[in-house]
């Protein structure tokens, strides 16, 4: 399942491929608090990267955990304005996942890694994709379970 979100416009964008890992434990969702706001742990996939490795990496800096990459739940992308880049693409997969075992503390010291239960995040993701992509995951994965 993909979606696109935003109008693409006939302007050169900067694109970035991203890759992030929603996990869920006990009805709770995994997410990253930070000063800009909520978003799934994650981010771009640097050069020569697979989307397992990014995610991995990405756990380990923004959280400190190991973690284990499963199914792929969907992806989307979005055409917009971002304050600090200009015009921007980027494309993101999002998979579940398991958080293995703590082994540091994160290196981004303005992430929070946060457990929240479905109804006290919904629609409150930064990104518009990611509450799209939270939503699939409440009722594929949550919501049959309750």
């Amino acid at each position: 399942m993909h979606r696109i979100f935003g109008s693409k416009e006939n302007i050169q964008y900067c694109d970035r491929e991203g890759a992030y890992v929603i996990p869920v434990c006990n009805g709770k969702i995994g997410v990253i608090h930070t000063p800009k706001g909520y978003f799934f742990v994650g981010g771009g996939i640097e050069n020569g990267e697979s989307h397992s490795d990014c995610v991995k990496r990405e756990s380990l800096e923004e959280t400190g955990y190991t973690v284990s990459v499963k199914a792929k739940v969907c992806s989307a992308e979005t055409y917009c304005f971002h304050n600090e880049i200009g015009y921007f693409h980027p494309v993101q997969t999002y998979y579940t996942g398991e958080f293995i075992s703590k082994v540091s503390s994160p290196t981004e010291d303005d992430h929070e890694f946060l457990w929240i239960k479905y109804e006290n995040i919904k629609g409150k993701m930064f990104w518009e994709m990611q509450n799209w992509a939270l939503d699939i995951v409440y009722k594929q994965y949550i919501f049959r379970l309750s």
